[in-house]
């Protein structure tokens, strides 16, 4: 039964429960006191919440990531991507990795000052700051707080490098500023397209622009000089792993520079919201996805091994990697990403910086 069919499945949402969170001690039950028979009403719209941090910047020294400095203006994320690693990331701030992740959006509206106070430490040293490290900079409430614009607006004011991830054709409001950053080789924008499969981007990820959307964005932004990569990510095997090289092909037909992966883990309550989805969404293979994933992590849906949790382990993920250097020799040889200039940077009051 796929899940048009299923009364249960909710439409326009990635997870279809709210999970209960580990750090807390009480929870939320479909329960009435009265024990009357009736669904319980919820608020079921999307809710603003705001946050004041005294930093923005976030300095991470996996292994896996290469220390990697970046910024997340939001947390939780609309799109609702039923894989998304970053849902566990909202537990800590008291809500569900499930439901609240994409219902419950906090936003950080003082981005651009805590960036200007950090690229203003006496000590600082030029680095490359990722944009969407953990949500998309680039989802619908951006549309109106613009507070990604914002911040790229400190990045070209500082001559400071930037790159981005994102999956939202919003990213084009903004190409006057990525045009300049491209000028000065002071921007890469990495594009995630999961699926070319329209009727399984709209289960996997429901509230994102489409596949054809995205490619668009891809020529657009490659047309104007910005150098764009295509991240094929996370790719999950016995869903959209044949995919792989008619990703890449059609990236790379519309001038992406360069490509990257991910084999999905699902870490944490991940686990558990992944579970119920795709028994609701693919019931007829579920348990095979589920076993192909654990195929690809030692036998776990959990995988926290540097080196084997985003890339994989065993037949299952060996074939895909091949599938993907195959693709890359073929539709991308001879392209490359830049690497980006960290000699322009200007302090406040705009003396250029030592080069020793």
């Amino acid at each position: 039964m796929a899940h048009e069919d299923n009364p249960e499945f909710l439409k326009g949402r990635g997870a279809q429960v709210n999970i209960h969170n580990k750090f807390l001690k009480s929870k939320y039950v479909l329960q009435h006191i009265e024990g009357l028979d009736e669904p319980l009403i919820e608020n079921t719209g999307t809710q603003i919440f705001e946050e004041t941090p005294k930093k923005i910047v976030s300095e991470s020294n996996s292994p896996d990531l290469s220390h990697m400095y970046s910024i997340n203006p939001y947390q939780g994320c609309e799109h609702g991507c039923i894989y998304c690693y970053a849902r566990n990331s909202h537990e800590y701030y008291g809500f569900s990795a499930g439901l609240d992740f994409e219902r419950k959006i906090i936003v950080k509206r003082n981005a651009p000052e805590l960036l200007e106070q950090y690229f203003n430490k006496k000590n600082y040293r030029p680095v490359t700051i990722l944009m969407s490290g953990n949500t998309d900079c680039y989802q619908p409430i951006e549309r109106k707080l613009e507070i990604t614009r914002r911040l790229l607006q400190v990045f070209l004011q500082y001559k400071n490098p930037v790159s981005i991830i994102t999956k939202n054709n919003l990213i084009l409001r903004d190409v006057d500023l990525l045009t300049e950053l491209a000028a000065l080789n002071l921007v890469s924008v990495n594009v995630s397209i999961t699926s070319l499969n329209e009727q399984l981007r709209q289960k996997l990820e429901p509230r994102t622009v489409t596949a054809s959307g995205r490619l668009s964005v891809i020529q657009k932004l490659a047309e104007r000089g910005v150098a764009v990569r295509v991240m094929a990510a996370p790719i999950i095997p016995g869903l959209n792993s044949n995919e792989v090289p008619a990703i890449i092909k059609a990236a790379a037909d519309r001038g992406a520079r360069g490509a990257g992966f991910t084999i999905v883990r699902l870490n944490g309550s991940i686990a558990e919201i992944f579970t119920d989805w795709i028994h609701k969404a693919f019931p007829d293979r579920a348990e095979k996805v589920l076993n192909m994933i654990r195929a690809c992590h030692d036998g776990s849906l959990n995988d926290s091994n540097f080196g084997r949790r985003m890339s994989g382990d065993g037949p299952v993920a060996q074939s895909i990697h091949q599938m993907y250097r195959m693709a890359c020799n073929r539709f991308l040889q001879d392209r490359a990403m830049p690497q980006l200039d960290h000699t322009l940077f200007v302090p406040k009051g705009g003396r250029q910086t030592s080069l020793f």
